[in-house]
């Protein structure tokens, strides 16, 4: 378990790139501890610069465990200042501060991969004013005397942030896990998840991963390490974004095999992995035959690189023999085909033997890689930035030469910190075609591109190019993919994951918000009435427009229908018939009247009033008629005037035929002064009076707010309504008003005549359809309250015919009996006869 453990925890090589600069000894030269292998010369402008590479290979050959912790020990903060250190010293010695080569001169440094490297190297370096140059995350430091020296060769990395956001709202990834390293990773976690927060996105966890502490109780670290493995595995999220350094993939790929070991479930193939620009495929020795299929369908971030024409052939002439002076290679050689160089009787006994002449497009991608990656890339371009930073100090210094007595001189030799001036001015196209430069701020002015992991059975694997983030675009079109070229983890069937706190409400449903949990997760509620929601996972519902109604299901909308009382429908048909067959009965009534004019029971009544009020009746049954169809301007100005004024003539004729009969009996009392009343001027003057007061109250409505056509959009929830505004309700009221008022008035002096002789009045059929025709009207003012749409139109006509009917047939039917069945009744004798009471 514990080689195990240092086995989760491991760390690539560390490499460092630079040349020692002069310096005067002032003690004797320790001895070195670590070797310096240099890989090449280059002379720019007459400049001779030397690149050397330090690396601490590691063996796994006896005790593997052993070699792990000394590897480990090599790898922290001291080893790195110890490397610096050595820069400073003289060629193959190791005395700080102490050097006498003059010609191994440092001009800058290249570090990396990881910010705590490039950390450590500028703790030292910067002391000397050397340019450092760093193709990791940029370090977070405070001093700005450090930073004055350093170049990061990393793109802005809220670039990143940025791209990582927009990939997760594309995809509607909001329930997530983040894995984070330490240093650069708490950076992360502090300024950029909140932003993450504020755009939707929920954490499932946030787990740092442990820190290598070469002292302490390994028993301890490994609880630590299974409490965070077991939070990792039981997580819900589907997506985790990995924020690590270049040795986070070796714990990554770990994983399968720590579950194992120690029997936690595995749910690694269920989740879809974002890893940031700062990790790429690394693996050690012992992890050459693992399965690597954990990162199957993982998506990795990297800076935008190309590739580099001529490298693969330079890597395929690579050999132990290729250059004498890199003692690197022959460490990289055995580890890599496992095999040994022989150089003692020990090794000469080893069954596997290096011949050198081994090829490493043989190998599998998981234990070298061919192509360049980005990482290479960075510190490609690094060498080609400080090269074209020393040709531009080389240029600007041969212009300032003077000449002193007639001689030439010349500047003594440049110091280290007068390089960084030109570094973060330089801007070049590399052989690539890239413009390598640097902005404002010194960060590299380049983006980033996004790579589907791709892994095969034969554990070979394939890193497909689907996106990039261009920060030279706006912000919120940084980001483009795609999506169809996506390889998604074996599990979701190449279907696109889902990573959410629970599934998605669906069409008809909004989300609420669940006490005590983050705001990702939540319940899911059905639309309220008259509101739909047509989008999954949508936080509220939304009303439809006002022509359109909500479906059965409330997730679309449906438009509406426009909707009047017709001639073709049921109740409009019905309306007609019921309209017309008043019509006629009233107009047979009348053609009776006037046929039977000279009659005793015609004239006995005014017939004036009698033919006035029939014509009147035969009107309001066809007036109901503008009720049904469409309505139009015309036919919304007639409805309801024509109502009023023909009703206000009905009523009045029969308010006048009352007060006639009543004033008739009481003028025939002896002495009576009512005999001047009895007459047709009284009955005229009462019927014009009150038709002459309708009419002006019909105008003043006509004139300050007349009825017009109007689309009601809210009174149906599937139909919109197409109806006469009254324009003014308290006109239309007022209307109604003054016709209830006569026709109060009319049965209450019918009730009052109701025991006058039938012979000589007709007070108690008035009196019925007065009844009759009040208690229709009373009860249809709520009833039309009630109502909507053509119902409420339909309420009308229905008042206006029964309330018609009623005068009608409560009225003349009894004469027309004794005109047409009993004709013997109709003389002035059987009218003058009295009734003993």
């Amino acid at each position: 378990m514990l080689v195990l453990m240092f086995l989760i925890l491991v760390f690539i090589p560390q490499v460092v790139y630079g040349s020692p600069i002069a310096k005067c000894p002032i003690s004797n030269p320790l001895p070195m501890k670590h070797k310096y292998y240099r890989s090449g010369d280059v002379i720019i402008g007459g400049v001779i610069s030397q690149i050397f590479t330090f690396s601490n290979p590691i063996s796994f050959q006896s005790h593997p465990s052993q070699d792990l912790l000394d590897h480990l020990v090599h790898f922290d903060a001291s080893t790195i200042y110890l490397a610096s250190m050595e820069l400073l010293s003289t060629w193959g010695k190791f005395s700080p501060n102490y050097k006498c080569d003059a010609k191994d001169n440092v001009v800058a440094v290249i570090g990396g991969p990881n910010s705590s490297v490039c950390a450590s190297m500028a703790n030292i370096l910067f002391i000397y004013k050397v340019p450092q140059l760093g193709y990791g995350f940029a370090p977070m430091t405070n001093d700005h005397s450090q930073a004055a020296f350093f170049q990061g060769m990393f793109p802005k990395g809220a670039h990143q942030y940025t791209g990582i956001l927009q990939l997760l709202l594309f995809f509607k990834w909001t329930w997530i896990g983040i894995i984070f390293v330490h240093e650069s990773g708490e950076r992360f976690v502090q300024t950029v998840l909140p932003v993450f927060s504020q755009k939707g996105i929920c954490f499932d966890f946030i787990q740092p991963l442990l820190t290598v502490r070469i002292t302490g109780d390994i028993a301890e670290m490994v609880e630590v390490w299974t409490e965070a493995f077991e939070v990792i595995m039981s997580s819900t999220a589907t997506v985790v974004i990995v924020h690590g350094e270049i040795h986070t993939m070796i714990s990554l790929i770990t994983l399968p095999e720590f579950s194992d070991i120690f029997e936690i479930p595995m749910k690694t193939k269920q989740k879809v992995w974002i890893m940031t620009a700062q990790m790429e495929f690394t693996s050690v020795c012992f992890q050459r035959f693992w399965d690597i299929s954990i990162i199957h369908g993982a998506i990795s971030f990297t800076v935008s690189s190309k590739d580099v024409i001529g490298f693969q052939k330079f890597l395929q002439m690579r050999n132990p023999a290729s250059d004498k002076e890199d003692g690197f290679i022959r460490d990289f050689w055995q580890q890599t085909f496992s095999c040994v160089f022989q150089s003692n009787e020990k090794e000469k006994a080893h069954e596997n033997i290096c011949t050198g002449v081994e090829k490493l497009e043989t190998l599998p991608g998981s234990v070298f890689e061919m192509g360049m990656t980005s990482q290479s890339y960075s510190v490609y371009n690094a060498v080609h930035a400080v090269a074209h930073a020393l040709q531009s100090l080389h240029s600007s210094r041969s212009k300032v030469r003077a000449k002193v007595h007639g001689t030439l001189w010349e500047h003594p030799a440049h110091q280290p910190w007068q390089l960084h001036h030109f570094l973060r001015r330089v801007s070049f196209n590399n052989t690539a075609g890239d413009q390598i430069s640097f902005d404002k701020n010194g960060e590299l002015v380049t983006g980033f591109d996004i790579f589907n992991w791709v892994i095969f059975p034969n554990q070979s694997f394939l890193r497909v190019r689907i996106g990039k983030i261009d920060p030279l675009t706006p912000a919120d079109k940084m980001l483009s993919t795609a999506v169809d070229a996506i390889v998604w983890p074996s599990i979701f069937n190449q279907t696109q994951p889902i990573s959410q706190c629970n599934e998605f409400c669906q069409l008809g449903y909004r989300k609420t918000k669940v006490e005590g949990k983050p705001f990702c997760c939540y319940n899911c509620i059905p639309c309220p009435q008259g509101k739909i929601s047509n989008q999954k996972d949508m936080d509220n519902c939304y009303e439809c427009p006002e022509d359109h109604y909500p479906n059965k299901n409330q997730d679309s909308c449906i438009p509406k229908e426009i909707s009047f009382l017709t001639y073709k429908e049921p109740l409009g048909i019905s309306s007609v018939l019921v309209s017309l067959f008043f019509s006629l009965l009233t107009a047979l009534v009348l053609c009776v009247f006037i046929t039977h004019k000279d009659t005793s029971i015609v004239k006995a009544n005014n017939q004036n009033l009698t033919f006035t009020l029939l014509v009147a009746l035969l009107l309001s049954f066809l007036g109901a008629l503008l009720f049904i169809g469409r309505p139009d301007k015309v036919t919304c100005l007639l409805r309801q005037t024509a109502f009023g004024i023909i009703f206000s003539v009905a009523v009045s004729c029969v308010l006048a035929k009352t007060i006639t009969v009543v004033l008739a009996f009481m003028a025939t009392k002896p002495g009576s002064i009512m005999r001047r009343w009895v007459g047709a001027k009284l009955a005229n003057c009462i019927v014009l009076s009150s038709s002459l007061i309708q009419a002006i109250i019909c105008t003043i409505w006509l004139a300050t707010s007349p009825p017009f056509p109007d689309f009601d959009m809210h009174s149906m929830s599937e139909e919109i309504i197409l109806e006469c505004n009254e324009g003014s309700e308290v006109m239309f009221y007022f209307v109604l008003g003054f016709m209830g008022f006569l026709a109060i008035v009319s049965f209450m002096v019918a009730f009052l005549a109701r025991k006058l002789p039938d012979s000589f009045n007709e007070a108690k059929f008035i009196t019925l359809s007065m009844l009759v025709f009040c208690s229709v009207w009373l009860t249809f003012v709520p009833a039309y309250q009630s109502t909507k749409g053509k119902y409420m139109v339909a309420v009308e006509i229905f008042s206006i015919m029964s309330s018609s009917a009623g005068l009608l047939l409560c009225i003349f039917p009894p004469k027309c009996y004794i005109i047409l069945i009993r004709p013997e009744l109709n003389n002035k004798h059987q009218l003058m006869k009295r009734k003993n009471y």
